[in-house]
């Protein structure tokens, strides 16, 4: 039957095919499919794999990349075999295995397939250049040197160079050389010149030693103090060998600290071996995006009617691919088995593809769509590979799609699930932490994976069995809590009420609940209970205090429903017990010497008066303190003694029984007074708030003291305890300060340990210090707190102590006080960094605190032993440089006696302190040295403490104090160790020898495991998937060893489906996790979800040539595209990419295959133009600083891009590329009233500038913090123009700061890409002899048509003016051809212009469509868009054509208002229907002012960035634009709306006319013509041009001319046909079909 069956199926096929041939051989050939391919290339060219490879180790530890170098020179002779790229990268690839796990060495493969550490060796390039042109002598080198191959390439390259950006050039090789030797003070072309110096290496004394970066190679030999060699070179090129073996032995010998920064200078290539030159001689084609084709609509008909161009046919090497199905045929099967009909079976499967494109549907066949669609994927051999094909391809799927039989238990589960989470969500996490789905891309996710699968090979190493590791990575540490209440309960607290008990509250209401009551904003709840507490901590004596006691009585006495107290300490005395070393007996000894200061003196008043009279009235002693010294007549303000004890007398005399002045003389002999106000100033010094000068405490939590701190405080508060109340944790007999500070109170405050949210603590990973091979972690002797050396200790201090130092001695005794005080859970190891002469004393302290360590940490009283050393060493030879014979016996001899003092052996001591080798001590704390560089960044000399890999630098010697320690230790356990601990306290350990598993074994494990989960950067967010349904609607891939796991909520048919459909085949085949993807499609459409084509672009091994040293790049490839469907290209690219596209010959927004004619495939290349760098700009309690001007640039040129930070978020952007940069405030304004705050420190001689180094495709978004001046506190950044409103005021004005002192380089984010710099002709004589002030016009198009308007809406300016004019264009949409146009436009018509772009910021909700993106560029970013130096701009559209001298609108008085546009006219009463703004919500919102057209408007710059209108207008949008009912024409809709907070200049009529609207009688006065859509008869753009204006089509032929003679020089055969003669295909096609291309003016 089966055989019957298949027979019949084959005279079926045959006769289907011959039928088609014989009835449409020729339509078919004509129809045949086409392709469409697109790539991204990097704009900077290609580098050397091989050097990528070495990046791409260092990246997973430093140790990595040396040891490449090592394996690469000693098997570089078997180079000779490798003949391809291929070849090449397998072999790059086996070396890099050699040295990585599994897991890491695939995703080693992939990275290197990806190219992802280009960037770092572009910013080598950089380093490079600058290293060669501050020894300029070696440019005049002999170019003939260089291969004559190259010389091509350096000649392209000089041309990149007038971009003032582009840094990346690949430096000409000096002379011929390929590797120098840099030292700072010279550099070395010559093995032999380089060994003359290393004998002698002194000299570089005189110079600046190179600047090192985080980022550089450091020979792992280096010693920490010897002089700067970096090597710039390349791996594979002989100079580099015979460079790298003299360098690596001078390093082991402590003569240099050597470098390597890997680069290939250009004309090298030559000089390499064949695999150190792959990657170098192609572009470099990037991967990691996604590309879409979407079916356009074609509602006006938009399409321009020139000639579509040969141009340059790129035809695509690839084959189809057959073996895909369609319309249910494999024919890839079908060809195997009758060979001899294939003509006729391709012509078959021709006409199924061009048939099955479907963009509608009815709607019963969409009723079950995502349902289907799920079930195909669910059931198919590959469901990840389903899934992608689906939503990739899914107008050629979906009708075959819509007919599948559907399986209830599918839908079933679907919508249970949706019980749960919202139907088309889609969410993903990486080993249980949340990835936004929005902002991920290929480089994010990698580099995500990299760092889990970095952390699971390092816990493995440490013996952690992989069930615990999985475990470690799938928790969520705790919530990160900013929220750390300082506990200051005590009887040093003065409260002045208590609301429960005080008779004046008793009135208020007792019920907690009324504090969940809604109350109008700002109203406040008066509840009688102790809710908030509002302690303020000062100083009586000085100016913020007593103000501070003002304010507190005037809120009390306005009933405020706060309780407010006082802890009173004085600076003073605070200052004398820290000079004396935090001995806090001192005062009592000196009692009688010590004169008292006068803050001392309030407080004990203070205290008495409380006592004897009452709170009331004590604080109304310090109010008349206050009121004392402001009336003296003592200018200065400041407080003396008699205004104190005036106070008191006159607070004391209507209630005294004894003269007050009494009291006060029997009062300075009183102890007990004296005594309790030393003791509040100690309790302040224990809390650490005495740095504050004055806070206040509200509820623990700290705060400045003005008063709109106080009502912050409270409001931040409110929801805390409602939340609290509402969940029954707060009742009436609750005690909230109680509550608060036992759950969440910490001792001290130390805002260098409790983190501001602004200031990151920084983290290092100790486990693969000790993975790299640094032994120094494994040989420290720990301390302990008596009695518990054998416990398990979660925290471990590590103390990098310089004892020559006070400040390194001074912690190093506090780490031992902090001992003495007996933490149960932590432990105290010291690390040694210390650079000392040869009979230096601290050599032996060294040795004598080690042995110690390591012999005698378990006798009781080795901590005082050590103590007292530390004591004796400090006073008697901390400050000697050099120390006796006799005196080194003199030192045994007193440590063996304290030994004896302290029940320690002192034989021990004697016996190895005799035999005491200086040398190769000396080498052991080298490597300490070494150790603390490399892996903590700490120069010699510095100290800090290290807790489970917590970074923190004592600046000075109040920085760590043992209670600081101890805070430490609370914070850290609670935060990051105490989860850590519980995991690895349940390990069951296996092949363990069980006396290894010591308390000591376990102890270092949570070191090493914090450490290194600190290092991690991840979202704080998780989900619960498990709840969800898995059994029919989702994809289960089990891994059970892999160490990532992936739990997806995916909705298969939506743009973010589309890419992470890609990204989970990406993760399966090089990482294979385990996944567990639920579906979670939309469950009742009403339109075809996805009308586009999408391809996502993953480079794979085949980009790597077998035949040649060629790499292809990874390209997107669309096979069997719909021929007669408009398509039109997006780019969907990683957020911080600016692309743009450079060989485009067809218009890429309106792609009509079948008008390729012979060409296969239609080839797009775009290239990533740069990097964003963006950031957040904040001043502490203020908004963020609007309108500051920051500039970045490199140290010789520090200004080559500018911009300005919006009021949004403090938020700004500019344009960079890999390199190091430098940021800073621009000068003039921004530089007089403002500091950068560098970690969280901004004081006057703050840095002048910020160093950021991009070296990924990442981008980079930075947090900046400003402060203002001293003196200039109350000074506006931005001067209002309002003042001057005459016209000498006027012009005043626009000499002011904002065009005077900003005549900044226009090059903006723009780069630098203007024609020629404008400053010059802004007044005066333009080119052709134009003259006059500059007219400057901004316009934006997108695809051919609107571009051929643009030319046309150019000439008709230009050609009704005698002014200079400058035209602004969005370069984000323009196609390479009008690039390449506009400048000969610009030379031969005498105008100036120049491309702008903005990048979308992540933060404002985004538009998808593209046409809706292009109307938002009109009108969102016009603040910052521009230059500074700009002060008005006109926007004109592109399809419009000028009348009249645009000089007249440019130079109008717009009335002080920020915008001007045209009202919509009213005189074609045809048109009344369509009139919305008549009507409803319009009519209502507009209240009597007019809704304006937006083809044409006017923007004062100037007034409009005073006035924040770019900021207003934002706040707009993003409230308008989440509802996709409303901005429905977005550039229209938005200034209409907002038009009575931005206010519009309402131009005269005459400035546009448009037929649509206007009607023909006022034609005749129109000073502009715009060529509006008539949603009434829907006329196509080129008819309506043609018929409506007379002078279009000259205008036309004469653009269109002038572009065929600039194209034809490429392509002189193309005819140019004056358009009067010329057929129009357009008039006659429907215009019923569809296009979204220009609703804006309707």
């Amino acid at each position: 039957m089966g055989t019957h069956f298949r027979s019949g199926f084959w005279v079926l096929v045959v006769l289907a095919c011959a039928s088609l041939c014989w009835n449409g051989s020729v339509v078919a050939d004509n129809r045949r499919p086409k392709n469409v391919q697109v790539a991204v290339r990097a704009k900077w060219s290609g580098t050397p794999l091989l050097l990528e490879a070495g990046e791409l180790l260092a990246k997973e530890r430093k140790d990595l990349f040396w040891r490449f170098i090592e394996v690469w020179l000693s098997a570089e002779k078997d180079d000779a075999d490798s003949f391809t790229a291929k070849d090449c990268l397998k072999k790059i690839v086996k070396y890099g295995h050699s040295l990585l796990s599994e897991s890491l060495a695939s995703l080693f493969e992939f990275s290197l397939t990806l190219r992802s550490a280009s960037p770092r060796l572009v910013l080598y390039r950089q380093l490079a250049e600058e290293s060669l042109s501050s020894f300029p002598l070696t440019d005049e080198s002999n170019p003939n040197n260089i291969g004559g191959g190259t010389s091509e390439i350096n000649e392209n390259m000089e041309t990149k160079k007038l971009d003032p950006f582009l840094v990346g050039v690949n430096p000409k090789s000096p002379g011929g050389k390929c590797c120098w030797v840099d030292t700072g003070g010279s550099l070395f072309f010559d093995g032999a010149e380089l060994l003359l110096w290393l004998r002698s290496p002194t000299e570089s004394g005189s110079f600046q030693p190179p600047e090192l970066f985080d980022f550089d190679h450091i020979h792992f030999g280096s010693s920490v103090s010897s002089p700067v060699t970096i090597l710039y070179g390349a791996l594979g090129t002989d100079c580099f060998r015979e460079f790298h073996v003299i360098l690596a032995e001078a390093a082991k010998e402590g003569k240099v600290k050597y470098v390597v920064r890997p680069v290939l200078p250009s004309g090298c290539e030559t000089k390499i071996g064949h695999c150190g030159v792959v990657g170098t001689k192609d572009p470099l084609n990037l991967g990691g995006y996604g590309v879409e084709l979407a079916l356009k609509n074609m509602e006006y008909k938009a399409m321009d009617d020139s000639m579509i161009k040969k141009g340059v046919t790129l035809e695509d090497p690839r084959t189809e691919d057959l073996s895909q199905e369609v319309r249910g045929f494999i024919f890839s099967k079908i060809l195997e088995r009758k060979p001899e009909l294939s003509s006729e079976i391709m012509a078959f499967r021709d006409y199924l593809l061009s048939s099955t494109i479907s963009d509608t549907l009815d709607v019963w066949e969409l009723k079950d769509l995502g349902h289907q669609t799920a079930q195909r994927i669910v059931h198919a051999s590959d469901p990840l590979q389903s899934m992608q094909e689906i939503n990739q391809n899914f107008p050629s799927v979906v009708s075959s799609l819509s007919r599948m039989k559907l399986n209830d238990s599918v839908k079933d589960e679907i919508i249970a699930n949706q019980r749960m989470i919202p139907p088309g969500k889609s969410l993903m996490a990486l080993n249980g932490a949340i990835i936004n789905i929005d902002d991920i891309d290929l480089y994010l996710l990698m580099d995500m994976v990299h760092q889990e699968l970095s952390l699971a090979d390092q816990f493995s190493k440490l013996k952690i069995p992989q069930s615990t590791v999985q475990k470690l990575l799938a928790t969520q540490p705790p919530p990160e809590s900013n929220m750390f209440r300082i506990d200051f309960r005590s009887t040093h607290v003065h409260y002045l009420n208590d609301l429960e008990e005080d008779a004046r509250y008793r009135r208020w209401r007792s019920n907690i609940n009324e504090i969940l009551m809604p109350v109008f904003p700002g109203q406040l709840r008066y509840i009688r209970k102790n809710l908030f507490h509002a302690v303020y901590v000062l100083d009586p004596a000085s100016v913020c205090g007593l103000e501070s006691i003002d304010m507190i009585i005037s809120m009390y006495e306005n009933n405020l429903p706060m309780r407010f107290g006082v802890i009173l300490y004085s600076t003073t005395f605070i200052k004398m017990v820290e000079m004396s070393g935090g001995e806090l007996q001192v005062s009592k000894a000196e009692d009688g010497q010590v004169e008292e200061d006068i803050s001392n003196l309030i407080i004990r008043l203070f205290i008495y008066i409380k006592e004897d009279q009452g709170t009331q009235m004590a604080f109304q002693f310090l109010s008349n303190v206050n009121r004392l010294r402001t009336e003296s007549e003592d200018s200065s303000g400041a407080l003396e003694v008699h205004h104190v004890e005036g106070a008191f007398v006159e607070t004391l005399l209507p209630k005294a029984k004894t003269p007050p002045q009494d009291i006060l003389l029997k009062l300075q002999k009183e102890q007990n007074f004296k005594e309790l106000s030393q003791e509040s100033s100690i309790f302040v010094l224990k809390l650490g708030l005495s740095k504050l000068q004055c806070c206040l405490l509200m509820n623990g939590l700290v705060f400045d003291t003005n008063e709109d701190a106080l009502i912050n405080a409270m409001n931040d508060e409110l929801p805390r305890i409602q939340e609290q109340v509402y969940y029954g944790h707060i009742s009436s007999h609750t005690n909230v300060l109680e509550k608060f500070l036992s759950e969440s109170g910490i001792q001290r405050y130390n805002p260098q340990i409790i983190a501001d949210t602004k200031v990151k603590p920084r983290f290092i990973s100790l486990a693969s210090s000790v993975l790299g091979g640094e032994s120094v972690l494994n040989d420290i002797s720990y301390l302990h707190s008596p009695d518990t050396i054998d416990d398990l200790k979660p925290v471990t201090h590590l103390l990098a102590v310089d004892i020559t130092s006070r400040k390194g001695m001074k912690l190093l005794r506090e780490g031992i006080r902090y001992l003495i005080g007996g933490p149960k859970s932590s432990r105290l190891g010291v690390l040694f960094s210390v650079n000392p002469g040869p009979d230096s004393p601290s050599l032996l302290f060294v040795k004598v605190f080690e042995i110690t360590a390591s012999s005698y940490s378990h006798k009781k009283k080795v901590l005082n032993f050590l103590d007292q050393l530390c004591s004796f060493y400090a006073s008697e030879y901390m400050l000697a440089s050099s120390i006796a014979v006799e005196g080194t016996q003199a030192f045994i001899d007193k440590v063996c006696e304290l030994a004896d003092a302290n029940g320690i052996p002192s034989k021990g001591y004697k016996s190895i302190l005799s035999e005491f080798s200086v040398d190769e001590f000396r080498g052991h704390l080298n490597k300490v040295a070494q150790f603390l560089y490399r892996q903590l960044g700490l120069e010699s000399g510095s100290n800090a403490v290290i807790t489970n890999g917590r970074v923190m630098v004592a600046v000075d010697e109040g920085t760590i104090l043992s209670h600081d320690l101890l805070l430490l230790e609370s914070v850290e356990f609670k935060q990051r160790i105490k989860f850590i601990l519980e995991i690895i306290e349940e390990v069951k350990w296996q092949d363990m020898d069980p006396d290894m598993l010591t308390s000591k074994f376990i102890s270092d494990v949570i070191m090493f495991v914090s450490s290194a989960m600190a290092t991690r950067d991840r979202s704080s967010e998780s989900a619960r998937f498990e709840i969800l349904n898995a059994k029919y609607s989702a994809v289960l891939l089990n891994n059970g060893n892999s160490s990532i796991h992936i739990d997806a909520v995916v909705d298969p048919l939506s743009p973010s489906g589309q890419k992470l459909a890609s990204l989970l085949r990406v993760l399966w085949k090089y990482i294979q996790p385990s996944m567990r993807i639920i579906l979670n499609p939309l469950s009742s459409l009403v339109d075809i979800p996805l009308k586009n084509y999408y391809r996502y672009v993953v480079p794979t091994m085949d980009d790597f040539s077998s035949t040649d040293y060629t790499i292809n790049g990874p390209k997107a490839f669309f096979a069997n595209m719909p021929l007669s469907k408009t398509l039109t290209m997006n780019l969907d690219v990683p957020e911080p990419w600016l692309v743009e596209p450079v060989i485009a010959v067809h218009d890429l927004d309106n792609i009509l295959l079948e008008n390729l004619g012979d060409t296969r495939t239609l080839q797009a290349v775009f290239e990533l133009e740069a990097l964003l760098l963006t950031g957040h700009c904040s001043e502490k309690d203020h908004d963020p600083p609007r309108g500051l001007q920051l500039i970045l640039g490199t140290k010789s040129t520090p200004h080559l891009v500018d911009t300005l930070v919006m009021a949004n978020l403090g938020y700004w952007q500019m344009k960079v590329f890999p390199g190091v940069w430098y940021l800073q405030l621009a000068p003039g304004r921004s530089s007089e009233l403002y500091l950068l705050k560098e970690g969280g420190v901004g004081s006057q001689d703050s840095p002048l500038s910020k160093r950021i180094t991009i070296n990924d495709l990442r981008g980079k978004l930075v947090h900046l913090e400003v402060v203002k001046k001293k003196g200039k506190e109350h000074e506006n950044l931005l001067i209002s123009s309002d003042d001057n409103h005459l016209q000498d005021g006027k012009k005043g004005n626009h000499d002011s700061w904002n065009s005077n002192l900003l005549k900044w380089a226009s090059g903006f984010i723009s780069g630098g890409e203007q024609l020629k710099k404008s400053e010059s002709t802004s007044v005066g004589h333009g080119k052709g002899g134009r003259r006059g002030k500059t007219i400057n016009i901004f316009s934006i198009a997108s695809g051919h048509l609107y571009e051929r308007f643009l030319k046309i809406m150019i000439l008709s300016v230009l050609k009704n003016s005698n002014r200079p004019v400058k035209f602004w264009f969005i370069k984000n949409y323009l196609s390479p051809q009008f690039k390449d146009v506009i400048p000969h436009m610009a030379q031969e018509y005498g105008f100036e212009y120049e491309l702008i772009t903005y990048k979308w910021p992540t933060w404002l909700h985004k538009q998808k469509e593209k046409q809706r993106i292009i109307w938002a560029y009109k009108i969102l970013f016009l603040d910052v868009i521009f230059p500074l130096s700009l002060e008005k701009v006109i926007f004109v559209d592109a399809d419009q054509i000028v009348r009249a001298d645009m000089g007249e609108l440019y130079d109008m008085d717009i009335k002080g208002r920020p915008l001007a546009y045209t009202p919509f006219c009213d005189n074609n009463k045809d048109m009344d229907g369509y009139r919305f703004w008549r009507q409803g919500f319009w009519k209502d919102h507009l209240r009597g002012k007019p809704y304006h057209i937006s083809a044409l408007y006017v923007v004062d710059l100037v007034k409009f960035r005073e006035t924040a209108a770019g900021d207003n207008l934002r706040v707009f949008y993003e409230t308008l634009s989440k509802d996709p009912n409303s901005l429905s024409n977005l550039d229209q809709d938005l200034p209409n709306f907002a038009q009575h907070t931005v206010p519009i200049f309402s131009l005269p009529q005459e400035w546009l006319w448009c037929e649509s609207w206007c009607g023909n009688a006022t034609k005749s006065k129109a000073k502009t013509i715009d060529l509006c859509n008539n949603p009434m008869t829907k006329e196509p753009k080129l008819q309506g041009a043609r018929r409506i204006v007379p002078e279009w089509q000259d205008l036309d032929f004469e653009a269109r001319q002038f572009t065929a003679k600039v194209s034809g020089e490429v392509d002189p055969q193309e005819p140019v046909t004056p358009p009067k003669q010329s057929q129009d295909p357009i008039t006659d096609s429907s215009p019923e079909e569809d296009d979204q291309e220009s609703k804006s003016e309707l």
